[in-house]
């Protein structure tokens, strides 16, 4: 099964193979991308599209010198596979394994460690100019980037300062027709226009000159050059976007053709200026399921397989905050028409695919243009809408500066619904959403708020529908809980009493509520008697409820999935310093001022101490701190 990927070093090693061995390869490459799958989430469709563009890129540069990044990251695999990870390749996206995107720390191959889309061209730019300001402009630089991500504003941006400089530069177009779910836009359809030219066009003069010394690996040169003609006579208008922009324009090519793609990047290579190669390929190619349905199959559940056939699929059946968000927002829509939503091509990720179909004047899928959405938002909310924008907390970070003018500074009722808040397991640092405490509670105007189970997150966004400012709600990617008991109603800027305790309080940020309810009952078994406060509003705190217990308690321990610099401990700090009271006895618990590796979320919260065996630990630390000063002062 792996006679040819078992002999890979380095990407060096791929020059000892005929193009029927590469084929071989290709094929290799593919079974070993679905065995990853057999027990575990991983990306999966995005990685069989690009194995024999792969190929053929480290056939014809040397990336040891050469500088070559993956938009986005997560179509990394085949790239791994081959730059001398394949004997670890089994431990893919597992605590202390390969991560499922490139990472510096794993090899010199991985320039950048990238999990947002849109940022290739400028970093691939900005390194083409550092090697030409070191004189070391024999060192060619590449970037591949999606068709869903190509529509991002940094793209433009870094293309028309390329255009500018002028200096060489290959970015190939890896067009598939898709994001994570269908594209979306007037550049899908500029694209959807030049994949159906036949022609190879952008070819001018300057390039077939470097053409003719090329030596011909594929389709014959009579084809090619009688293609040039028709192309020259009927339109070197395909790719005239490029053009402008100063971009050699070249393509479309077959994306899964290694012969083909092979000697368009040796002709691109000498060509002087940057290009854009425009490489049409399948989502999901050499798998036929996924091919079919690339939208399921980008992160589809771990499954077992028949050759092309699906036999059966390990998924859980629980419902996740993700569905539980969808569910009201859904609901939300059809008692209000006034209520819109938008996510930035995260439609399948948010469980958006209801609204869609039964509200599609309503729903925007915008692309993966987060600025866009939110100023988009923004100017709906000042024409009397309520939207909502549903993007995961680490992509919604792009668009800070639009959450600041366009939505805060104008105090416009724009509700925000922050999906994977917290850690999110084997996605990693590139996708934890652990900073949105911080950068959404510093803004005047702004209310944030953290429901501690389903019941708390229906009720806040329904609270947040009917309030006259922005608002802002996170829920982390995890199965949906509730708390037993009888609940209070969400109400501005209270808390929730769970429990009072007279030993010492645990005063928790969002779905930790749970955590912290399981270890004050395991320390109250020990005899320690500590309350638990959902705190339900980040800003404005209850301060009331949050000051009595720091005023009353013998100790006091914030908990929250977030990060703690600028986080919702720093918040109750603030305020009990507001209000001149001590906080020697007050500790907090969060995410530290590090990167958190990719793991499963369960061990990346014991990790961080952030489970209930961690939290019911650092309560008998407290404790034993808080009896030992009391029997110093006795």
């Amino acid at each position: 099964m792996d006679r040819l990927l078992s002999k890979i070093e380095s990407p060096r090693d791929l020059q000892q193979f005929t193009p029927a061995e590469l084929e071989e390869l290709a094929h290799e490459m593919r079974e070993a991308l679905c065995n990853v799958v057999a027990d575990r989430t991983a990306h999966f469709a995005s990685n069989l599209g690009v194995v024999e563009l792969c190929l053929a890129l480290h056939t014809e540069f040397d990336f040891a010198r050469d500088r070559l990044i993956w938009d986005t990251g997560h179509q990394i695999y085949p790239h791994k596979l081959i730059t001398g990870r394949y004997h670890e390749f089994g431990t893919m996206r597992c605590k202390g394994g390969l991560m499922g995107y490139p990472n510096p720390h794993e090899s010199e191959y991985d320039l950048f460690m990238t999990g947002h889309a849109g940022s290739s061209v400028s970093t691939v730019l900005g390194m083409r100019s550092g090697d030409h300001l070191n004189g070391q402009d024999d060192r060619h630089a590449v970037c591949v980037i999606g068709d869903g991500a190509f529509p991002s504003g940094i793209v433009y941006e870094a293309m028309n300062n390329a255009g500018g400089l002028g200096l060489k530069l290959l970015v190939i177009l890896n067009d598939n027709q898709m994001s994570i779910c269908p594209r979306v836009g007037g550049l899908g359809d500029y694209l959807d226009r030049l994949r159906v030219n036949t022609l190879y066009t952008g070819l001018k003069s300057e390039v077939l000159k470097v053409l003719n010394k090329v030596p011909v690996l594929g389709d014959p040169a009579e084809r090619f050059l009688a293609q040039l003609k028709e192309s020259i006579k009927a339109g070197l208008h395909g790719g005239m976007l490029f053009e402008e922009l100063n971009f050699h324009y070249i393509g479309p090519i077959d994306g899964h053709n290694i012969p083909q793609l092979r000697k368009y990047l040796a002709m691109v290579k000498d060509v002087d200026g940057p290009v854009l190669l425009h490489v049409v390929t399948q989502k999901g190619h050499g798998f036929q399921p996924a091919a079919e349905d690339p939208v399921f199959f980008h992160t589809p559940a771990p499954f077992t397989r028949d050759e092309e056939r699906v036999l059966e699929f390990k998924k859980s059946s629980s419902k996740a905050y993700t569905d539980v968000i969808s569910e009201a927002i859904f609901d939300q829509m059809s008692k209000n028409e006034k209520v819109t939503v938008m996510t930035a091509a995260m439609c399948q990720g948010t469980k958006l695919e209801r609204v869609r179909e039964q509200y599609p004047t309503r729903f925007f899928d915008t692309g993966i243009c987060e600025s866009h959405t939110v100023a988009f938002a923004a100017g709906q909310a000042k024409a009397g809408l309520r939207p909502i924008v549903d993007i995961y907390s680490t992509f919604l970070q792009r668009s800070y500066d639009q959450i600041f003018q366009e939505v805060a500074l104008q105090n416009l009722p724009v509700t925000f619904v922050m999906d994977r808040a917290g850690v999110v397991g084997p996605d990693g640092p590139t996708h934890h959403g652990v900073y949105d405490i911080g950068y959404m509670r510093l803004f005047p105007n702004m209310v944030v708020m953290a429901p501690g189970d389903t019941h708390d997150a229906q009720q806040m966004l329904d609270f947040a529908l009917k309030h006259d400012s922005p608002t802002s709600i996170r829920y982390p990617k995890t199965k949906a809980e509730n708390i037993e008991g009888a609940r209070a109603p969400v109400e501005l800027g209270r808390a929730e009493v769970i429990d009072w305790g007279h030993d010492g309080m645990l005063i928790a940020c969002g779905t930790l509520v749970t955590e912290c309810i399981k270890a004050a009952a395991k320390l109250r078994e020990e005899g320690l008697d500590v309350g638990v406060v959902n705190a339900r509003f980040i800003k404005p705190l209850d301060t009331e409820t949050i000051l009595r217990a720091i005023a009353s308690s013998p100790f006091v321990v914030t908990v929250e999935e977030g990060a703690l610099m600028t986080g919702f401990g720093s918040a109750v700090l603030e305020a009990a310093n507001e209000a001149g009271e001590s906080t020697a006895h007050v500790s907090r618990l969060g995410v530290p001022d590090r990167y958190i590796d990719h793991a499963e979320r369960g061990e990346q919260l014991a990790e961080l101490g952030l489970d209930a065996a961690g939290i019911a630990e650092t309560c008998r630390e407290l404790a034993a701190k808080s009896t030992k000063k009391s029997r110093r002062v006795s």
